[in-house]
């Protein structure tokens, strides 16, 4: 809902603020004043094109801004959050306060303000899609497409058809995924035979290597020693020497080591310093002939090794790097797709037998499709005829007696989330005319109140939240625009109601009236807008019969008028 919409500098008017709130709002004023410029204004908030020449002259932007009440965990405030707006309100409350502004320049250049952040006006509009429904004389938004016209029919059918629409949406979504993977596994069988074949040759191949975790490292280096043998046993065998001579009378470690310990040995007695010293020449030579005993056994083991030995495992390399290179790019991989083959393998076996079971799901699924489509279309078209008869009822109220709407209900040659069905709501000006879409059947006026008829059948099964009407009484008068004032109220009982109005038949059954006063130099300002209560109401509804504010014949009538629409709205509630 709409709390407060505010304008500055567009057309006609300079500065206006509209308080206007639950209920039926009617908004009055002299021709010229400005009236259609608050549908204008809201037109910008709700993301319609940007017109510089609405710019009032001589101003640097026209700027529009308003209030809404908003339900803070519904889909409007989930899309603001999304767009990275912010809404207010009090922390847990269930309502929260939106504000949408928008500015447009002389150029043409506009930008919109979602909850206090910029955004694309394409946000706007899919906000004013959940929030607002126009009716105008030059634009009928609402129901215009045949998705909204089916829509607003599945709405007004009710729980059965709703109960019957979520049984075919099931039976449809799971026909709908089945078909397309059993098109996918025909399409793919070929495809999926021959990786089939190609991952078991690749087992049997990984197989019959038996590749072990780490085993290409260990090979390396083994490798890397085997082929360095011989440069290994002479290092190792000099080493050896060195420490301990075993193959010559040349000194070595061992022996210098003993000689030192014992030439310190003969003298020790004389100083007790050289005991210590004594003591670690012994410790070296033991280590010293540890290490003379390891490179023996180095030795022994690396003489042992042979070209035999290389041979095999460059064999052994040769057959893993083979492996990584078809199923690489490294040994762990090849290991992995060994261990996971096996699942892979399974799957494309199984493509035989789920298709013969996809085969048969689908036959059987289709079967209950057409059966709950069925069902559906005749619910829509007993829906049909009710909403016909129904807004046919509303018109002959309102000045169109001869107007009948009809609902046709088409088929489609495939099947859709909503069914098979196409919706077209048509309008019969006159008895003996074709049928005819409902922008091609009336003039403006008419099509407004077409769609307040409508919208007042269908009001109670709605969701948004707010209407507003242009010029909805266009060529009616008398009890026509009192049965217009009555249905408006009506609507209003379950949303809230904007109308631009000239007669005070229709605002008489406001709960709200706002006027808009052009001043002597032409423009609307600040205190040009204001809202009626009590005498100022009757001599505007007096203006509005008579044109004259006081005029005492036009001042009983508006009285009487006033009273009729307080009476209707007394009788039209709960318990009366």
């Amino acid at each position: 809902m709409i709390d407060e919409l505010s304008i500055r500098n567009l057309g006609v008017i300079a500065e206006a603020s509209l308080p206007l709130g639950a209920g039926f709002t009617a908004l009055t004023g002299e021709t010229g004043a400005g009236k259609t410029m608050v549908v204008s204004a809201l037109g910008l908030l709700l993301g319609s094109r940007a017109d510089a020449g609405a710019v009032r002259q001589g101003s640097q932007q026209a700027w529009v801004e308003g209030r809404w009440s908003v339900d803070d965990a519904g889909e409007v405030a989930e899309r603001v959050r999304d767009a990275g707006g912010d809404l207010d309100g009090a922390p847990g409350a269930s309502d929260a306060e939106l504000v949408l502004s928008r500015s447009v320049s002389p150029e043409g250049r506009s930008r919109a303000v979602v909850g206090g952040r910029s955004a694309p006006v394409g946000v706007l509009a899919e906000l004013g899609e959940r929030l607002v429904v126009v009716h105008g004389q030059s634009d009928q938004v609402r129901l215009r497409s045949a998705t909204a016209q089916r829509e607003a029919l599945d709405r007004f059918a009710g729980p059965e058809l709703d109960e019957a629409l979520k049984n075919y949406q099931h039976a449809f979504h799971r026909w709908r995924d089945n078909r397309e993977q059993l098109d996918e596994l025909r399409a793919e069988q070929e495809r999926r035979s021959s990786e089939a074949d190609e991952l078991r040759a690749a087992m049997a191949e990984i197989e019959a290597v038996a590749p072990q975790p780490g085993e290409d490292e260990q090979l390396a280096g083994r490798a890397e020693r085997l082929t360095n043998r011989e440069e290994l046993r002479l290092a190792a065998a000099s080493a050896r020497e060195a420490v301990s001579a075993e193959e010559s009378e040349s000194a070595d470690v061992v022996g210098l080591l003993e000689s030192a310990r014992r030439q310190l040995e003969r003298v020790a007695e004389y100083d007790s310093a050289l005991s210590d010293i004594t003591g670690m020449l012994t410790e070296a030579g033991y280590l010293v002939a540890d290490v003379a005993a390891q490179l023996s056994s180095y030795l022994a083991g690396l003489d042992a090794d042979g070209a035999r030995e290389l041979e095999i495992l460059q064999e052994r390399r040769a057959q893993l790097a083979s492996l990584t290179r078809a199923y690489g790019p490294s040994l762990a991989d090849v290991i992995e797709r060994l261990e996971t083959g096996s699942a892979r393998l399974f799957e494309l076996d199984g493509d035989t037998e789920r298709i013969e079971e996809l085969e048969s799901e689908v036959e059987a699924d289709a079967s209950v499709v057409a059966e709950l489509a069925t069902s559906v279309t005749e619910l829509r078209r007993a829906a049909g005829v009710r909403l016909g008869d129904d807004v046919s009822a509303e018109l002959d109220a309102l000045a169109m007696p001869d107007a009948r709407v009809h609902v046709e209900i088409g088929e489609r040659d495939d099947y859709t989330p909503s069914g098979r069905d196409t919706v077209a709501i048509l309008l019969q000006p006159h008895a003996g005319a074709e049928p005819r879409p409902l922008s091609r059947g009336a003039s403006g006026g008419e099509l407004s109140r077409v769609m307040l008829a409508i919208e007042v059948v269908i009001a109670g099964s709605d969701p948004v939240p707010t209407f507003i009407f242009d010029e909805i009484d266009a060529g009616v008068g008398g009890a026509s625009a009192i049965e217009i004032g009555r249905r408006l109220a009506r609507l209003a009982e379950s949303a809230q109601v904007i109308v631009v109005t000239h007669l005070a038949q229709v605002a008489a059954f406001a709960t709200n009236h706002l006027t808009v006063v052009k001043g002597s130099d032409g423009a609307v300002t600040a205190s040009s807008v204001r809202q009626l209560t009590g005498q100022e109401r009757i001599a505007e509804m007096t203006r509005l019969l008579s044109g004259l504010p006081d005029s005492e014949s036009g001042l009983e009538h508006a009285r009487e008028l006033l009273e009729l629409a307080a009476n209707s709205r007394e009788g039209a509630r709960p318990g009366r």
